[in-house]
């Protein structure tokens, strides 16, 4: 025998789905906030890659080292040390760049999890200085490309304007 739900059943239900509109009402709320701090995440770190350059890279915190090159170039190879090896702690550079910029640094190919550093070397050219330019350059290179895919690009305002459109086409035919 199937028994018949009470009015107290309806009731307990219509509070469930009432109590549910409230909270996704208040998730909605926490989301469009969270959506505005990213917004302005994303807008510090826009402002902050218009800025960056190879002036502002953390230079004194960097390890320098020399070794032999290795590859043609005869006797020069094997007698001068003009390979570079630069070594930057990233806790030395995370603090000076965006956090948004974070995950794609700590994956790039020239970090080495061990030492928790970014390891960058260059033995293309015969000179010393010519090759610790070349480093400072892969590590620029490498910030920049960091920012370009993690930062997003700002909308215009005919871009907003059409995608505000959009959304409202559908509704603008519905009925109540």
């Amino acid at each position: 025998m199937i028994s018949r739900p009470s009015i107290k059943h309806f009731e307990s239900i219509h509070i469930y789905i009432r109590g549910f509109r409230s909270s996704t009402h208040h998730l909605a709320l926490r989301n469009s906030l969270v959506a505005g701090e990213i917004e302005a995440d994303q807008a510090a770190a826009r402002e902050w890659l218009k800025g960056f350059g190879p002036s502002t890279l953390p230079k004194k915190s960097c390890e320098i080292s020399f070794s032999r090159s290795s590859g043609p170039g005869g006797q020069n190879v094997n007698k001068v040390n003009s390979k570079a090896m630069l070594r930057l702690p990233l806790k030395d550079l995370l603090p000076s760049v965006p956090n948004l910029l974070h995950n794609q640094i700590r994956a790039s190919p020239y970090y080495a999890e061990k030492s928790d550093a970014l390891v960058i070397q260059a033995d293309s050219n015969r000179k010393q200085s010519d090759n610790v330019d070349a480093c400072f350059m892969k590590l620029q290179d490498l910030i920049l490309a960091a920012g370009r895919s993690s930062i997003k690009g700002e909308t215009s305002p005919e871009q907003a304007e059409r995608v505000k459109r959009l959304y409202e086409c559908p509704y603008q035919y519905r009925t109540p």
